[in-house]
Formats: C-alpha cells, sequence, structure tokens
C-alpha cells in the first residue's frame, strides 16, 4: 500500500509500505476518509531531520500521516472481542492507544494514559492518510449510518475536539460564546455551539472564513484585525463580556484577548496546541472570578456521544469540507492547507 509521509520543511513523499496484517487484538480497516487537521501543520512544518512529538516516543522510520481516521473494517486479528468489531462494519478510530488498564484508559481517555509511552495515530504510528491502517480493536467508535465516511473523518479529531471544549464549558442556550479562530476545529464550534442554542460571537482575521462562520451559525462576526476583540465583545454583550470564550487559534494575543473578553465569572477555554500566553493575573482572572481551563481533544464516549448529537440534530459536518483529494494529490493539498485560509480538507480513499 501507499502512504502520505511527511519529510519536514512542508515537503511529504508518498511512500510505499507493506499492506498490514491484524497482530492480536488487531484489526485492519480499508480506509475511505481521512482528515486534514490543523495539528498535522506542526508536522508538516517541522524542520527536517527533527521529530516534534510532544513527548512522546520517537517512531523508527517514516511515519504514515492523518489522525482522523474513518473506514470498514476488513480483517479481524485473533482474540477481538466481537462487540467490538465485525469484518464490514463502518468506524471512526480514537486515534490514540495507551496501557489500555490505567483508569483513563478504561475510561476513554487513552491519550492521558499515565503508566505507557501513548501511541498517537499520524504522529509516532502509522495514521490514516493511506490505503489500510493497523488499529487495536478497542480503539473503533461505531458510525451511524446516518453519517458519511468524511463526517466520521471530521469527528474522529476536529469537531471531536471543538465538542469537547463545548461539553468541558458546560455550554447552555443562557450563554453567550466568542469562539477566536474559525478553522476547522473553531467552525466546528460554531456549528455545535449553535446548535446547543448558544449565541456565537465568532473572530478570525480571514474574511472568508468569518463568511463560512456567519454560515454556520455564528450571530455575529469580529475581524480582530480592523477591531479590538475585547472591546467589540463587550459592545455586543452590554458592556459585560460573554460568558464563554473558546481559543482554537493557539495565538498568544488571541488566547489574551480570550481571557479579558470574559464577563465576570465566566469560562475560557483553551484548545489551540503549543505556543504560550502571559497574562496579569490580578486584573484578567482573580478580580474578575475568571476560570481557565484547558480542553485535549475528547474520550472515545465523547466521540460516540458527539457522533450522535451531530445525527440528533441534523448538524451537517459535511459542510465543513471545501476540498476532496485523492491520495496522489497530498502535495497539492497540504500547500493549499498551509495557507490556512480555507475550509477543511479530506482525502477519500
Amino acid at each position: 500500500m501507499r502512504g502520505v509521509c511527511f519529510t519536514g520543511d512542508r515537503e511529504l513523499e508518498i511512500l510505499s509500505f507493506p499492506d498490514p496484517t491484524p497482530g492480536f487484538g488487531e484489526v485492519v480497516l480499508e480506509m475511505k476518509a481521512s482528515g486534514m487537521c490543523g495539528s498535522d501543520l506542526k508536522q508538516y512544518r517541522r524542520p527536517r531531520g527533527v521529530r516534534q512529538n510532544n513527548g512522546l516516543a520517537t517512531p523508527e522510520g517514516p511515519t504514515i500521516a492523518g489522525h482522523e481516521p474513518c473506514g470498514v473494517v476488513a480483517a479481524i486479528g485473533p482474540g477481538v472481542d466481537p462487540r467490538l468489531a465485525r469484518e464490514g462494519a463502518r468506524v471512526m478510530v480514537h486515534h490514540y492507544q495507551g496501557c489500555t488498564t490505567c483508569g483513563h484508559c478504561r475510561t476513554g481517555w487513552q491519550q492521558l494514559c499515565q503508566k505507557t509511552s501513548v501511541k498517537v495515530y499520524g504522529n509516532n504510528a502509522h495514521g490514516g492518510h493511506a490505503q489500510y491502517m493497523c488499529v487495536p480493536a478497542n480503539t473503533l467508535v461505531p458510525l451511524h449510518e446516518a453519517l458519511t465516511f468524511q463526517a466520521g473523518a471530521a469527528i474522529s479529531c476536529g469537531t471531536g475536539t471543538a465538542w469537547g471544549a463545548l461539553r468541558r464549558m458546560n455550554i447552555s442556550g443562557n450563554d453567550t460564546i466568542a469562539i477566536f479562530g474559525q478553522g476547522p476545529v473553531g467552525l466546528s464550534a460554531t456549528q455545535l455551539a449553535t446548535a446547543m442554542g448558544a449565541r456565537v460571537i465568532a473572530l478570525d482575521i480571514s474574511p472568508q472564513r468569518l463568511q463560512r462562520a456567519k454560515e454556520f451559525g455564528a450571530a455575529e462576526t469580529i475581524n480582530p484585525s480592523n477591531a479590538d476583540p475585547v472591546e467589540a465583545i463587550r459592545e455586543l454583550t452590554h458592556g459585560l463580556g460573554a460568558e464563554l470564550t473558546l481559543d482554537t487559534s493557539s495565538s498568544p494575543q488571541a488566547r489574551v484577548q480570550a481571557i479579558r473578553s470574559l464577563k465576570v465569572w465566566g469560562t475560557c477555554c483553551f484548545v489551540g496546541e503549543g505556543g504560550e500566553v502571559t497574562i496579569d493575573v490580578s486584573p484578567d482572572m482573580l478580580r474578575r472570578q475568571a476560570t481557565v481551563v484547558a480542553s485535549w481533544t475528547f474520550s472515545s464516549v465523547g466521540q460516540e456521544k458527539c457522533a450522535q448529537f451531530i445525527v440528533d440534530r441534523g448538524i451537517k459536518v459535511d459542510d465543513l469540507f471545501t476540498e476532496t483529494w485523492k491520495l496522489d494529490q497530498a502535495e497539492e493539498a497540504y500547500k493549499l492547507f498551509d495557507q490556512q485560509n480555507t475550509g477543511k480538507g479530506v482525502f477519500l480513499i
């Protein structure tokens, strides 16, 4: 089979690999869709010869990219519980593997495993930008018949990450939420928060992305390059600020603005990976009783709940995608995605 591998300095190669065979407890998926996520760009942009694995074990040899896999079970290895997998089943993948036995792993949070080095598929273990993918059966999440494979790919990271953050903040229909960044995760958050009844203020420096946010339900949009976002949010909230803010951008400036845009007793959530933020603790947090939380993706249980919510509310997750690609077009696809002014891309395999 062939798979897409990032080689650094915004370059990639499509390499040949043996077709995988499932071992004990494993399954092989025939890939149908593999999404492109903003966090892929960190590996795509890394300097050649440098592996940026955020403390994860460094793999030997080239690693197939893609951590938003969705497909069909093609082969089942020995020892797989038939309740977890059957041939032909439509499935998503919760793209982490820990020890499987600690409290975090057993409750669906394998990425938080404290006992072993976590595998992150598409980072330090082979991901979904290929014809086949071998994973433990315990990473599979059923894909509802009402959802397309590309919708399942979005839920497998970007949309699921937005869901996890919104649930982390206990969002309700009483809330106004300001969402900083309208890339794939931010736009998913705009979709989901609107469906949850909240009033969404969407922020981005791209006019195209702000237009999409309006189409996805944002009540108001703000371009921080044209206006002070903190003042603009206060003007839209009777001078009080938003109950909730969410930063998906990783921008240090946006993170500070997200905190300062809160009303008293408000909650800010950081989702965007990497970077730093410097805040003035007393005026920014203490004297406004602010809560600042972080949200790293979602559990396998949350992934399934997110998918069910999308089905129940008829949310058009497929509309997130502005480009569809074949694996042979990977170089063109990532050069476009790297510009970060379009929507979401997906490989249909």
